[in-house]
Protein backbone atom coordinates (compact mmCIF):
# COMPACT_ATOMS: atom_id res chain seq x y z
CA UNK A 1 0.00 0.00 0.00
CA UNK A 2 3.25 2.47 0.69
CA UNK A 3 4.74 1.54 -2.39
CA UNK A 4 1.88 2.57 -4.64
CA UNK A 5 0.90 5.62 -2.78
CA UNK A 6 4.79 6.61 -3.12
CA UNK A 7 3.99 5.44 -6.57
CA UNK A 8 1.23 7.80 -7.51
CA UNK A 9 2.61 10.96 -5.35
CA UNK A 10 5.95 10.73 -7.80
CA UNK A 11 3.40 10.29 -11.12
CA UNK A 12 1.10 13.18 -9.83
CA UNK A 13 3.86 15.93 -11.27
CA UNK A 14 3.84 14.22 -14.73
CA UNK A 15 0.28 14.01 -15.31
CA UNK A 16 0.12 17.92 -14.21
CA UNK A 17 3.40 18.22 -16.65
CA UNK A 18 1.12 16.28 -19.69
CA UNK A 19 -1.96 18.16 -19.31
CA UNK A 20 -3.30 20.16 -21.92
CA UNK A 21 -2.03 23.81 -22.87
CA UNK A 22 -5.56 25.38 -22.35
CA UNK A 23 -7.86 25.98 -19.95
CA UNK A 24 -11.82 25.43 -21.05
CA UNK A 25 -14.10 28.19 -19.62
CA UNK A 26 -16.33 26.57 -16.94
CA UNK A 27 -19.44 25.61 -18.84
CA UNK A 28 -21.69 25.90 -15.53
CA UNK A 29 -23.92 23.80 -17.02
CA UNK A 30 -26.78 25.77 -15.17
CA UNK A 31 -30.36 23.35 -15.10
CA UNK A 32 -32.93 24.49 -17.22
CA UNK A 33 -36.45 25.45 -15.39
CA UNK A 34 -38.54 22.14 -16.36
CA UNK A 35 -41.65 23.50 -17.33
CA UNK A 36 -43.70 20.67 -15.70
CA UNK A 37 -47.55 20.51 -14.54
CA UNK A 38 -48.48 17.22 -13.31
CA UNK A 39 -52.45 18.36 -13.80
CA UNK A 40 -51.66 18.63 -17.18
CA UNK A 41 -53.31 14.97 -18.48
CA UNK A 42 -52.36 15.72 -22.20
CA UNK A 43 -48.74 15.96 -21.28
CA UNK A 44 -48.45 13.09 -19.48
CA UNK A 45 -50.38 10.14 -21.72
CA UNK A 46 -47.56 12.05 -24.46
CA UNK A 47 -44.68 11.57 -22.21
CA UNK A 48 -45.91 7.89 -21.35
CA UNK A 49 -46.02 6.77 -25.03
CA UNK A 50 -42.46 8.66 -25.29
CA UNK A 51 -41.24 6.13 -22.05
CA UNK A 52 -42.78 2.95 -23.61
CA UNK A 53 -41.64 3.71 -26.31
CA UNK A 54 -37.67 4.82 -25.69
CA UNK A 55 -36.80 4.46 -22.16
CA UNK A 56 -38.83 1.13 -21.42
CA UNK A 57 -36.33 -0.78 -23.99
CA UNK A 58 -33.61 -0.75 -21.06
CA UNK A 59 -34.82 1.10 -17.99
CA UNK A 60 -37.50 -0.41 -15.95
CA UNK A 61 -40.44 0.74 -13.41
CA UNK A 62 -40.80 -1.85 -11.44
CA UNK A 63 -42.84 0.61 -8.88
CA UNK A 64 -45.67 1.02 -11.45
CA UNK A 65 -47.87 -0.80 -12.52
CA UNK A 66 -49.94 0.09 -16.22
CA UNK A 67 -53.27 -0.33 -14.69
CA UNK A 68 -52.17 2.93 -12.60
CA UNK A 69 -52.14 5.09 -15.99
CA UNK A 70 -55.44 5.20 -15.92
CA UNK A 71 -55.25 8.20 -13.34
CA UNK A 72 -54.00 10.08 -16.33
CA UNK A 73 -57.29 9.65 -18.83
CA UNK A 74 -56.17 6.36 -20.89
CA UNK A 75 -58.27 3.17 -20.59
CA UNK A 76 -57.50 0.18 -20.38
CA UNK A 77 -58.01 -0.64 -23.80
CA UNK A 78 -56.37 2.32 -24.69
CA UNK A 79 -52.94 0.79 -22.27
CA UNK A 80 -53.65 -2.46 -23.69
CA UNK A 81 -53.37 -1.49 -26.99
CA UNK A 82 -50.64 1.28 -27.34
CA UNK A 83 -48.49 1.24 -24.31
CA UNK A 84 -48.03 -2.71 -23.01
CA UNK A 85 -45.18 -4.39 -25.13
CA UNK A 86 -43.95 -6.15 -22.44
CA UNK A 87 -46.62 -7.16 -20.27
CA UNK A 88 -50.04 -9.62 -21.23
CA UNK A 89 -51.93 -8.18 -18.44
CA UNK A 90 -53.20 -4.31 -17.39
CA UNK A 91 -51.82 -5.55 -13.79
CA UNK A 92 -48.47 -6.46 -14.60
CA UNK A 93 -45.66 -4.36 -13.26
CA UNK A 94 -43.80 -1.78 -16.40
CA UNK A 95 -40.76 -4.10 -16.77
CA UNK A 96 -38.15 -4.29 -18.93
CA UNK A 97 -37.44 -6.01 -21.75
CA UNK A 98 -33.66 -6.26 -22.10
CA UNK A 99 -32.06 -8.70 -19.77
CA UNK A 100 -29.93 -7.27 -16.82
CA UNK A 101 -27.09 -9.14 -17.09
CA UNK A 102 -26.80 -8.18 -21.11
CA UNK A 103 -27.60 -4.82 -20.49
CA UNK A 104 -24.46 -4.99 -17.80
CA UNK A 105 -22.15 -6.44 -20.36
CA UNK A 106 -23.14 -4.00 -23.37
CA UNK A 107 -23.08 -0.82 -21.54
CA UNK A 108 -21.07 -1.47 -18.34
CA UNK A 109 -23.81 -1.50 -15.75
CA UNK A 110 -27.40 -2.13 -15.96
CA UNK A 111 -30.03 0.51 -16.93
CA UNK A 112 -31.68 2.16 -13.48
CA UNK A 113 -34.91 1.47 -12.32
CA UNK A 114 -36.94 4.64 -13.18
CA UNK A 115 -39.80 4.42 -10.81
CA UNK A 116 -38.64 7.39 -8.61
CA UNK A 117 -35.74 8.68 -10.73
CA UNK A 118 -37.43 12.54 -10.87
CA UNK A 119 -37.52 12.78 -6.98
CA UNK A 120 -33.91 11.53 -6.73
CA UNK A 121 -32.00 13.74 -9.57
CA UNK A 122 -35.19 16.23 -9.87
CA UNK A 123 -36.96 17.68 -12.81
CA UNK A 124 -34.62 20.64 -14.02
CA UNK A 125 -31.78 17.93 -14.07
CA UNK A 126 -33.74 15.27 -16.28
CA UNK A 127 -35.17 18.22 -18.66
CA UNK A 128 -31.85 19.29 -19.09
CA UNK A 129 -29.65 15.99 -19.50
CA UNK A 130 -32.14 14.66 -22.25
CA UNK A 131 -31.26 17.66 -23.62
CA UNK A 132 -27.61 17.73 -23.31
CA UNK A 133 -26.51 14.98 -25.79
CA UNK A 134 -24.03 15.36 -27.96
CA UNK A 135 -22.00 13.18 -30.83
CA UNK A 136 -18.26 11.86 -28.98
CA UNK A 137 -16.32 9.25 -31.15
CA UNK A 138 -14.21 8.88 -28.12
CA UNK A 139 -16.84 7.22 -26.38
CA UNK A 140 -18.24 3.73 -26.31
CA UNK A 141 -21.74 4.66 -27.53
CA UNK A 142 -20.70 7.90 -29.68
CA UNK A 143 -22.51 9.86 -27.56
CA UNK A 144 -21.96 12.59 -24.86
CA UNK A 145 -23.14 14.53 -22.40
CA UNK A 146 -23.03 17.75 -20.81
CA UNK A 147 -24.76 17.40 -17.55
CA UNK A 148 -23.55 13.94 -17.35
CA UNK A 149 -19.90 13.86 -18.76
CA UNK A 150 -18.72 10.08 -20.02
CA UNK A 151 -22.14 9.04 -19.40
CA UNK A 152 -22.87 5.29 -20.67
CA UNK A 153 -26.44 5.71 -21.75
CA UNK A 154 -26.53 6.35 -25.81
CA UNK A 155 -28.83 9.08 -26.85
CA UNK A 156 -32.10 7.13 -27.72
CA UNK A 157 -34.10 10.36 -28.81
CA UNK A 158 -31.16 11.30 -31.22
CA UNK A 159 -33.59 10.29 -34.28
CA UNK A 160 -35.93 13.47 -33.09
CA UNK A 161 -33.71 16.08 -31.74
CA UNK A 162 -30.79 15.12 -34.18
CA UNK A 163 -26.98 14.89 -34.05
CA UNK A 164 -25.39 18.05 -32.32
CA UNK A 165 -21.57 18.40 -31.72
CA UNK A 166 -19.50 19.94 -29.03
CA UNK A 167 -17.11 22.80 -30.11
CA UNK A 168 -14.61 24.51 -28.35
CA UNK A 169 -13.23 28.60 -29.39
CA UNK A 170 -10.99 30.77 -28.00
CA UNK A 171 -12.91 33.03 -25.66
CA UNK A 172 -12.26 36.80 -26.63
CA UNK A 173 -13.65 39.93 -25.10
CA UNK A 174 -13.10 43.24 -26.06
CA UNK A 175 -11.01 42.24 -28.93
CA UNK A 176 -8.51 40.22 -27.17
CA UNK A 177 -8.42 36.44 -26.14
CA UNK A 178 -9.14 35.62 -22.45
CA UNK A 179 -6.12 33.55 -20.80
CA UNK A 180 -6.18 32.16 -17.65
CA UNK A 181 -2.45 30.94 -15.74
CA UNK A 182 -0.85 31.94 -19.38
CA UNK A 183 -3.37 29.52 -21.57
CA UNK A 184 -6.12 30.49 -23.64
CA UNK A 185 -9.70 30.24 -22.16
CA UNK A 186 -12.04 28.32 -24.25
CA UNK A 187 -15.72 28.88 -25.01
CA UNK A 188 -17.58 25.53 -24.81
CA UNK A 189 -21.05 25.61 -27.64
CA UNK A 190 -23.21 22.97 -29.12
CA UNK A 191 -23.89 22.99 -32.97
CA UNK A 192 -26.80 20.30 -34.94
CA UNK A 193 -24.85 19.17 -37.77
CA UNK A 194 -27.73 16.73 -38.83
CA UNK A 195 -31.45 17.86 -38.48
CA UNK A 196 -33.79 15.63 -36.49
CA UNK A 197 -37.14 14.52 -37.28
CA UNK A 198 -38.39 17.51 -34.73
CA UNK A 199 -37.70 20.67 -34.26
CA UNK A 200 -36.05 22.12 -31.50
CA UNK A 201 -39.29 23.85 -30.23
CA UNK A 202 -40.98 20.00 -30.74
CA UNK A 203 -38.24 18.07 -28.82
CA UNK A 204 -38.43 20.21 -26.03
CA UNK A 205 -42.02 19.83 -25.73
CA UNK A 206 -41.28 15.77 -26.12
CA UNK A 207 -38.37 16.02 -23.36
CA UNK A 208 -41.31 18.01 -21.28
CA UNK A 209 -43.96 15.94 -21.68
CA UNK A 210 -41.38 12.60 -20.82
CA UNK A 211 -40.12 14.51 -17.92
CA UNK A 212 -43.57 15.82 -16.51
CA UNK A 213 -44.27 12.00 -16.80
CA UNK A 214 -41.58 10.76 -14.86
CA UNK A 215 -42.39 13.19 -11.93
CA UNK A 216 -46.04 12.19 -12.45
CA UNK A 217 -44.89 8.41 -12.24
CA UNK A 218 -42.62 9.04 -8.92
CA UNK A 219 -45.84 10.05 -6.53
CA UNK A 220 -48.77 8.89 -8.77
CA UNK A 221 -51.15 10.05 -5.35
CA UNK A 222 -49.54 13.93 -5.13
CA UNK A 223 -52.27 15.82 -6.89
CA UNK A 224 -54.54 14.01 -4.38
CA UNK A 225 -52.61 14.26 -1.37
CA UNK A 226 -51.82 18.50 -1.76
CA UNK A 227 -55.53 18.19 -1.92
CA UNK A 228 -55.98 15.98 1.07
CA UNK A 229 -53.48 18.77 2.83
CA UNK A 230 -55.55 21.59 1.95
CA UNK A 231 -58.57 20.42 3.68
CA UNK A 232 -56.69 19.27 6.45
CA UNK A 233 -54.82 22.39 6.90
CA UNK A 234 -58.42 23.93 6.82
CA UNK A 235 -59.97 21.76 9.07
CA UNK A 236 -56.94 22.34 11.94
CA UNK A 237 -57.84 26.33 10.99
CA UNK A 238 -61.52 25.63 12.09
CA UNK A 239 -60.61 23.56 15.25
CA UNK A 240 -57.86 25.97 16.30
CA UNK A 241 -61.10 29.41 15.67
CA UNK A 242 -63.65 27.13 18.07
CA UNK A 243 -60.48 26.36 20.84
CA UNK A 244 -60.19 29.99 21.05
CA UNK A 245 -63.64 30.79 21.51
CA UNK A 246 -64.11 28.11 23.73
CA UNK A 247 -61.10 29.18 25.81
CA UNK A 248 -62.33 32.80 25.58
CA UNK A 249 -65.75 31.77 26.94
CA UNK A 250 -63.92 29.58 29.99
CA UNK A 251 -61.69 32.39 31.23
CA UNK A 252 -64.48 35.39 30.56
CA UNK A 253 -65.38 34.82 34.24
CA UNK A 254 -61.55 35.31 35.89
CA UNK A 255 -60.03 38.66 37.10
Amino acid sequence: MMKQTIAALLAAPLLIAAAPQRAVAAEEMALENAPIDVRDRASLQAGARTFVNYCLNCHSASLMRYSQLTAIGLTEDQIRDSLMFTARKVGEPMAVAMNRAEAKEWFGAAPPDLSVIARSRGADWLYTYLRGFYRDPTTATGWNNAVFPNVGMPHVLWQLQGVRIRKETPLVRDGKPVEENGMPVMQVSYETVTPGTQSPEQYDRTVRDLVNFLVWMGEPQQLKRKEVGIFVLFVLGVLALLTYMLKQEFWKDVH
